[in-house]
């Protein structure tokens, strides 16, 4: 179902609302569209937020006054047809169902979301990104559905947590989250975002307008993803993610541990595969000074062209 349009001189975005079947009923996805209607579509893009806010702030961020840092603009300039959504518990798919949104049901999210985008546009495959948990649940989704994804990004993942600084620190505070099925989020939690790895990695005007654009849907999120995170890894397996693949991983990112990372790359079977380390980069890539380089680097990997000579058995 599809509701209200924005439109600039180039893109146009329009809000879609996507039917989840669980065991309780149907559960209403928001979903965020933009695309460039005037230019040829290079591929469908779908991108997967992370644990402690929404698809907007993630990824279709506008800065008063300030240069765009949107990743969904910058990819529907290039062509690209550019999705988004909040996870069921989240933002404006909240819902009245008291879910613990882990990992597991944020795979089954992208499979109704992907649902959702072949009957409205026929495409059979998307390029996935996910960052943080998200890049979990886009991952177990791939795993899932591996002719659903045509090429995979993987921005601050983890696998096994080993070397994971930030994720000793919330071990910390399991029992704590194991008791309520939400955690509370505010202005004090939300910085903490931009300040725990490398304070000055970002902008004070693209975090004060993050905040601002998650406070102003949500002062809670589940706790599910923390938990798998904490307690349940991995949650996937390596060798069950059989498409082109790239790791995306901050210079400065305190939950994504290097040679957990390495490791990982190591065992994906699909030879198409890259590793990308991101100069000046902490956790959440997108509202990072230096975005342009994730962008960049995200760009030529989706563009890659298919291999013409694969190599003999």
């Amino acid at each position: 179902m599809t509701g209200g349009v924005q439109q600039t001189d180039e893109i146009v975005g329009q809000e879609h609302w996507v039917s989840k079947r669980t065991s309780d009923g149907e559960a209403r996805l928001f979903t965020w569209r933009k695309r460039t209607p005037a230019q040829p579509e290079r591929g469908t893009i779908l991108f997967v937020h992370g644990s402690s806010m929404g698809s907007i702030p993630s990824f279709d961020l506008q800065v008063p006054g300030g240069p765009s840092v949107s990743a969904m603009d910058y990819f529907a300039k290039l062509g690209y047809d550019t999705w988004t959504f909040d996870h069921e518990g989240y933002r404006r798919s909240r819902g009245s169902r008291d879910v613990s949104a882990d990992i597991p049901m944020g795979a089954d999210d992208i499979a109704a979301v992907t649902d959702y985008i072949r009957a409205t546009t026929g495409v059979e495959q998307v390029l996935a990104y996910g960052v943080s948990s998200g890049a979990l649940r886009a991952a177990l989704f791939t795993q899932r559905h591996p002719e659903r994804v045509k090429r995979l990004a993987l921005d601050a993942f983890v696998w096994t947590g080993q070397g994971s600084r930030t994720l000793e620190q919330r071990r910390l505070r399991l029992a704590e989250f194991e008791a309520s099925s939400r955690r509370p989020i505010d202005r004090a939690f939300l910085t903490t975002i931009f300040t725990r790895d490398h304070p000055g990695s970002a902008s004070d005007d693209v975090i004060d307008a993050f905040i601002d654009t998650v406070l102003a849907h949500e002062d809670s999120v589940p706790n599910g993803t923390y938990l798998d995170m904490c307690r349940n890894l991995p949650v996937v397996d390596p060798h069950q993610i059989r498409v082109p693949t790239i790791i995306l991983r901050g210079q400065y990112d305190g939950i994504a541990g290097f040679d957990d990372l390495l490791e990982f790359f190591k065992q994906l079977p699909n030879p198409d595969k890259q590793f990308a380390v991101m100069p000046g980069i902490a956790h959440g890539s997108f509202t990072q000074k230096n975005h342009q380089i994730v962008k960049h680097t995200l760009a030529g990997f989706f563009s890659q062209p298919e291999p013409v000579y694969a190599g003999e058995e």
